[in-house]
C-alpha cells in the first residue's frame, strides 16, 4: 500500500487491521491508469472496501452491505430504468415489489401481535400558535412507542404529518426538531414525532444496544403505523386527504419506507438521505433485507413507487446525497413523467451544506408543505417557537 500511495500520490486511512495480511500477485493488481481499480483489486481479496475522502485521502474500511460507490448506484438505476418503459410496466413491478418489501420487513407478523390498548396522553401545553401533547401507546405486549403531537392552536380540519426521526444528536428532543414541528403546526399542520427504537424513552425499555439490531428496522416502521392509526381513528381534526411524511437522515430513509407501506400518505419530503448507492448505515434503516425485493431495488425506486403524489427531495453537497441532482433526481423525473406529473417531484439541492437539518433544509420543508397542503406562510416564524427541555417531551411511564 505504501507503493500504491507513492505511485498515485495519495494517502490512506485504515479502519481495518492490516497487520500480518499478505496478498499474492499484489504488484499485478495495480492499474497505473486508475487508483479506483487498483484499490478494488486489492481490497476485494480481504473483503475490504475503499472510499475517496477527497484531497487525496482514501479510507480503507470493512465491506458494508448497505453502502456502494456512486458509480454502482448509477448502474443500478440504469438497470431498473431498463425494466419499465411506460406506466403499465412500471406499475406491474411497483405492486409486486411493494408486497415483497412488506414481507421481507416482516411488518405483518408484528402487526398480528399488536396490543389494542388506549393511548396514554399527557397534558396539553399551550404555546404561541400551537400546542404540544405527549403520547404513549403500548404496541406489542409490554412495549411502547413514545412521541409528541404538535397541533395548531386554531380549530379546523388540519393536514397530518408523521415525522420519523433520524440519528442527529439529541434525537427528537433536539432544537431543530422542535423548531420544525412547531413551525409546521403554527402554519396549520398536525405533526407527530416519536423516539427511535432504543433511543430516548425507548432506551429505558430496550437498552441502547437494541437500536443496532434489525428489529429496530421493523419496530420503527411499526411505531409510525401505530401512531398514524391512532391519529386516523381518534382525531376528528385530521384531514384524511392530506397526510404527509417528513424526516431527515435515517428519518428520511423511513419516510421513503412509509410511502411504500401505507397508501394513506399523500405527500412526502425525505431530507438528506436519498441515494441509489446507500441504503442507510444503521440496522434501523437497512437491517431487514428489503433491498432484495424484486430481484434487487434501492431507495430511489422505492420512493418512485409513490408517484404521482407530491415529493420533495432535499440534498446537499457534503454527504452521500451530493449525487441527487445528476443521478437520482433525473430517474425520479422520468417516473413521474409516466403520469404527466413531473411538476410534482422536486429537488432542493444545497451544494455548500453538509449533513444536518439546518435552517435552509427546514425552510425547504416548510415551502413544500405550504404548497401541497395549503399551510399559512404568514405564520412561518421559528422565533415564535418555545424550545423545551427533553423531559418536557417525555410521557409519564405506564405503571408496571
Amino acid at each position: 500500500m505504501e507503493d500504491v500511495a507513492r505511485q498515485f500520490n495519495v494517502r490512506f486511512k485504515y479502519n481495518v487491521d492490516t497487520a500480518g495480511l499478505r496478498l499474492t500477485y499484489a504488484d499485478f493488481r495495480i492499474r497505473p491508469y486508475s487508483i479506483d481499480e487498483t484499490l478494488t483489486n486489492i481490497c476485494k481479496a480481504f473483503d475490504f472496501n475503499w472510499w475517496d475522502q477527497g484531497n487525496g485521502l482514501y479510507k480503507i474500511k470493512p465491506y458494508e452491505y448497505p453502502r456502494r460507490h456512486t458509480e454502482e448506484g448509477a448502474r443500478m438505476l440504469d438497470y431498473l430504468a431498463s425494466r419499465y418503459h411506460n406506466r403499465a410496466e412500471f406499475e406491474a413491478r411497483r405492486d409486486s415489489v411493494r408486497r415483497e418489501v412488506r414481507h421481507l420487513l416482516q411488518l405483518d407478523a408484528y402487526r398480528d401481535s399488536l396490543v389494542q390498548g388506549k393511548a396514554l396522553l399527557g397534558k396539553v401545553r399551550h404555546y404561541d400558535g400551537y400546542t404540544v401533547q405527549n403520547i404513549c401507546i403500548e404496541t406489542l405486549p409490554g412495549e411502547h412507542v413514545y412521541g409528541s403531537i404538535y397541533t395548531p392552536a386554531f380549530k379546523g380540519h388540519h393536514p397530518l404529518i408523521i415525522c420519523p426521526d433520524g440519528h442527529f444528536y439529541g434525537g427528537r428532543y433536539r432544537k431543530d426538531e422542535q423548531l420544525r414541528l412547531a413551525t409546521l403546526a403554527r402554519m396549520g399542520a398536525i405533526c407527530v414525532d416519536f423516539d427511535l427504537y432504543g433511543w430516548g424513552q425507548s432506551e429505558q425499555e430496550y437498552g441502547k444496544d437494541s437500536h443496532q439490531t434489525d428489529r429496530a428496522h421493523v419496530m420503527q416502521a411499526l411505531n409510525a403505523e401505530v401512531l398514524l392509526d391512532y391519529m386516523w381513528m381518534h382525531r376528528k381534526d385530521i384531514d384524511k386527504t392530506r397526510v404527509g411524511v417528513n424526516g431527515g437522515s435515517g428519518g428520511g430513509t423511513h419516510t421513503v419506507l412509509l410511502t411504500v407501506l401505507d397508501d394513506r400518505f399523500t405527500a412526502a419530503a425525505p431530507t438528506v438521505n436519498l441515494a441509489s448507492h446507500f441504503d442507510g448505515g444503521c440496522p434501523c434503516e437497512s437491517g431487514k433485507p428489503i433491498q432484495r425485493a424484486g430481484g434487487g431495488t434501492c431507495n430511489p425506486e422505492l420512493l418512485a413507487f409513490f408517484a404521482p403524489h407530491p415529493v420533495q427531495v432535499v440534498s446537499d453537497g457534503g454527504d452521500w446525497t451530493a449525487s441527487v441532482p445528476t443521478l437520482e433526481y433525473p430517474y425520479l423525473q422520468r417516473i413521474w413523467g409516466f403520469y404527466g406529473a413531473q411538476d410534482k417531484v422536486e429537488n432542493v439541492h444545497l451544494p455548500l451544506e453538509r449533513h444536518d437539518y439546518g435552517p435552509k433544509k427546514r425552510q425547504a420543508n416548510y415551502d413544500f408543505f405550504i404548497r401541497v397542503f395549503g399551510l399559512d406562510r404568514s405564520k412561518c416564524d421559528e422565533s415564535k417557537v418555545t424550545v423545551v427541555a427533553p423531559e418536557v417531551l417525555q410521557s409519564v411511564l405506564p405503571r408496571k
